[in-house]
């Protein structure tokens, strides 16, 4: 089924303009690099040279527990959710590099762990096991870091994707705040027993105000932050209305909304403040642009806690952190774009179908043509702006369009000259993208966000 509105330009006259990209999203991972060298020139300053086997073996255990500590810093400023990394960046993103490094962090302190056993009982003719147990219950919080390392490889095990997929994201999500002990633990034993930091006051006070400044920014943005928010919007359920089969969007009101300063596109973390929902917190995106008073999110039931949403009485007290994602306006490059939306992966996409400049075309995609939510709200949009939109449903058959690179520049002429923000399920995602670099969109115009962290 595919339904088309004349396409023209919805704001005529109207010169286009190029959004602001900030440059926290191009020198993020650079000062990443920058600071990893700073930790290498402190290993170098501090030493004078590397003479045998031992010696080389404790130096390279010496240089991976600088970097696995300096990873540890940085693995939580990532996930601190600052808003001028988050809204850059983008949260799926830094989730990406949460993980890649949190393997890379593993890693190190594993290979620190076994090299410095390794040199320091070579140095002290002795085995490997008597060199452990002296290591560990006769070195100053060698102990407390030894339990702290432990923690770090069952967070691994954890994070590893076939026990991911055993356990729910809560459940998971819980158990990782065992890495904030692990890096409390390990920073002791650093300090305590570093040859770098052992009467090196600078060096001391430089660790000291990484952490401390991390820690602070994790205790404002993750805890103080959304406490503050709570108490100020005071949000509750007003209603909850079926969209389509297992979709619903749920309608509320609060106080200050305006301050919360959520962009379309953007999602936010809701903690339903009733049983079986109150102790987690999940995002979901905004399907309408932002009011004063008013917000709505509209949700698919695909476990229990969406499920759950559908029975919200009103009245009931939420929570919500955020506004979190980078996935607004300021990531378009071009005058034309496409927004590509897979189930209900429409919510951030209404929003920006309503609010963005210049010429859209949405393409909406789904498996039979009553999933299709909010189409309403769409038809009248695209009305008001003369804008284009296409409904592509799979059954029946004779409706459908492929998702490949012919299929959509049918829908679209001149595809590759488009920016494409694109929100659906995992699979749809994953062709889309094959789709569209093959019809030549440049990866740079492609934009997409998950919830998959």
């Amino acid at each position: 089924m595919t339904t088309t509105f004349t396409t023209t330009h919805a704001n005529r006259g109207v010169r286009h303009r190029r959004p602001r990209r900030s440059a926290v999203r191009f020198l993020a991972l650079p000062a990443i690099w920058a600071g990893a060298a700073g930790v290498l020139a402190l290993w170098w300053s501090d030493t004078t040279s590397v003479v045998g086997p031992a010696g080389w073996l404790t130096g390279a255990g010496r240089i991976t527990g600088l970097l696995a500590g300096y990873a540890c810093a940085v693995l939580l400023a990532l996930m601190a959710r600052m808003p001028l990394l988050d809204h850059s960046i983008g949260t799926d993103r830094l989730a990406r590099w949460h993980a890649l490094g949190g393997r890379c962090t593993v890693s190190l302190a594993l290979a620190h762990t076994l090299l410095i056993i390794w040199g320091y009982s070579l140095t002290s003719h002795t085995n490997v096991l008597n060199q452990t147990s002296t290591l560990v219950l006769h070195y100053p919080d060698l102990l407390k870091g030894t339990a702290g390392f432990l923690l770090f490889l069952a967070t691994a095990v954890l994070s590893a994707r076939a026990a991911r997929r055993r356990m729910s994201y809560e459940t998971w999500h819980y158990l990782h705040f065992a890495t904030y002990l692990a890096v409390f633990l390990a920073f002791g034993h650093q300090l305590s027993n570093g040859a770098d930091f052992v009467g090196n006051r600078l060096a001391q006070v430089a660790w000291y105000t990484l952490f401390l400044g991390v820690a602070a920014l994790v205790a404002w943005y993750r805890f103080a932050v959304p406490v503050r928010r709570g108490l100020r919007h005071r949000l509750r359920v007003t209603a909850v209305h079926p969209e389509a089969p297992g979709v619903v969007s749920v309608h509320l009101t609060g106080e200050h909304l305006d301050e919360l300063g959520g962009e379309p596109g953007q999602f936010l973390r809701w903690r339903f403040m009733t049983r079986g929902l109150w102790w987690t917190a999940n995002p979901y995106s905004l399907s309408a642009p932002a009011h004063p008073r008013h917000l709505r999110i509209t949700v698919k039931t695909a476990g229990g806690h969406s499920a759950a949403l559908a029975h919200l009485a009103p009245g009931t007290r939420v929570w919500a952190e955020g506004p979190y994602g980078g996935f607004t306006a300021n990531l378009r490059t071009a005058p034309k774009v496409l927004l590509l939306a897979g189930g209900v992966g429409i919510a951030p996409l209404r929003t920006l179908f309503e609010t963005l400049p210049g010429q859209v075309t949405l393409v909406y995609r789904a498996r039979r043509a009553v999933d299709l939510s909010l189409r309403g709200e769409i038809d009248a949009t695209a009305v008001r702006r003369r804008a284009a939109v296409h409904y592509v449903v799979d059954e029946p058959a004779g409706y459908s369009s492929p998702l490949t690179a012919q299929g959509l520049s049918a829908l679209v002429p001149d595809l590759a000259a488009h920016d494409v923000y694109l929100c659906g399920p995992p699979g749809m995602t994953r062709a889309a993208i094959q789709a569209l670099r093959e019809a030549g969109v440049p990866a740079r115009r492609i934009h997409h966000e998950s919830f998959a962290f």
